[in-house]
């Protein structure tokens, strides 16, 4: 539980004490990842083998037979990951350069908990089509791509050309990512409040793509889209919202949502839609006071609230539950409850890379989210703990063999496995990044940065 006695100031020196040491680590490490090789190196003579001339025959070999591809070089297990740097974290369009930090730590992500090889790759362009052509000409490299921190509305357009159009899987993990681990956490949400997802009022509070998505996805799964509402800076969408429907070309996602909630054509704003509401998916600005305690009150009894704003909830959870919610959740890993996409990417793209699914389908991100659910109430529920965490590594393989098993079901798989065999693979290849991560360290190839109070010893004795 959350002691209130914790003061917003201390919240928020916790929240900036991680600022300040990256800005520290980042320097003394020059990045997170790099290249490592996968072969070995006896001697200089296995150059031949490597490199020329004998590379030539794998090359020959792919040439009459492109998938081999997939078995002779790193393609089964590499993901690109591709921004332009418009929409980074909470930062905005702070460009290619300045999101390049933020795509590395992604890549560092995929590989400790996925196992998965991930390249960062900033572009310097904002064109949604230049962006669409140089995703669609880099395929051949990678496994798959991982679009991230893409501006609306294009990111929408970005990602479903290329699903339409790529021979390997386009992933959008602020639209897909988020969605999953929101729709796993409101399975088991909930179960705890005892009701029944297809009878709920959710009000989807922002409608940028992260919320658009868990709305999508939310409703695949079995919400009515009719009896739930979605929110944006101009109040509730519907019909008869004339501003949307002037701009529906250019946000065609918010206009579909706009036709197809709110049946009952409620007017108003987020105070509005929440009343008599069961549950809020909160994908808004960062608070506290985004959601007010007495608009909480005005919900249903046993309310869920998702405040997943970063790096403040758009609600103090102290606050929401004294309001009446039962089950509350963010953003942020020192409260309990966090949903957070890195609980999704790195098992679901184990899944995809290990069968070579050909894309990521709706109906694979919710075998993730029913693999996520299952694990936390095997695990034992209750209202601060609807989602496993990140330290319960084995989530990771259970989605990645989840996943694979839809994949093969739906026809998009290239590789046959069963659920055992995927499950054990995903675990092995999960562990050996740990594990080659822990010996770099134990070896001092990834030295141990100097404590502040060292560094800054060592910089006033070279002053």
């Amino acid at each position: 539980m959350i002691e209130k006695s914790i003061t917003k100031e201390e919240l928020l020196a916790r929240a900036e004490k991680p600022a300040a040491e990256a800005m520290r680590l980042h320097a003394f490490y020059h990045g997170k990842t790099q290249t490592a090789l996968r072969c070995r190196v006896r001697d200089l003579d296995d150059f031949a083998i490597w490199y020329t001339p004998g590379v030539a025959a794998p090359c020959r070999a792919i040439a009459k037979e492109p998938e081999l591809v997939y078995d002779f070089t790193s393609k089964w297990n590499t993901v690109a990951v591709i921004s332009d740097g418009t929409r980074v974290l909470g930062l905005g369009d702070i460009g290619p350069k300045a999101g390049l930090p933020v795509m590395e730590g992604k890549a560092l992500l995929y590989k400790f908990l996925g196992g998965v090889d991930a390249v960062p790759i900033m572009l310097d362009t904002k064109d949604p089509d230049k962006i669409i052509e140089t995703v669609l000409m880099l395929q051949p490299s990678f496994g798959g791509v991982n679009l991230e921190d893409i501006s609306q509305p294009k990111c929408f357009r970005i990602l479903d050309t290329l699903r339409e159009q790529a021979e390997i899987p386009i992933w959008h993990d602020d639209q897909q990512g988020t969605a999953s681990v929101v729709l796993a956490g409101l399975i088991n949400a909930a179960k705890i409040v005892g009701k029944a997802l297809d009878q709920m009022r959710i009000v989807f509070f922002g409608a940028g793509a992260s919320n658009v998505a868990c709305a999508r996805l939310i409703f695949r799964y079995g919400a009515d889209p009719s009896n739930c509402l979605m929110v944006d800076s101009r109040g509730i969408l519907g019909k008869r919202r004339r501003d949307l429907f002037l701009r529906r070309a250019e946000y065609v996602q918010k206009w579909h949502m706009a036709q197809i909630t709110n049946g009952e054509e409620i007017e108003g704003d987020i105070e509005m839609a929440l009343r008599g509401a069961d549950a809020i998916i909160a994908l808004s600005q960062p608070g506290p006071d985004t959601l007010r305690p007495e608009w909480i009150r005005a919900m249903a009894k046993d309310a869920i609230v998702f405040a997943a704003a970063n790096p403040i909830p758009e609600i103090w959870p102290w606050d929401a539950r004294e309001a009446g919610a039962v089950v509350v959740a963010t953003g942020r890993s020192d409260f309990p409850n966090q949903v957070n996409n890195s609980l999704g990417f790195p098992g679901i793209f184990r899944g995809t890379l290990d069968v070579r699914a050909s894309t990521i389908t709706d109906e694979m991100a919710i075998a993730a989210a029913e693999s996520l659910a299952q694990m936390a109430e095997e695990k034992g529920l209750s209202p601060d703990y609807i989602l496993p965490t990140m330290d319960e590594w084995d989530v990771f393989p259970r989605e990645a063999a989840a996943v694979a098993m839809k994949a093969q079901e739906q026809g998009v798989a290239r590789r046959a496995t069963t659920y055992e065999e995927e499950y054990e693979r995903a675990q092995t290849i999960i562990r050996a990044a740990r594990d080659m991560t822990r010996a770099l360290m134990e070896d001092g190839f990834i030295p141990a940065a100097p404590e502040p109070e060292e560094a800054a010893k060592e910089d006033k004795s070279h002053a």
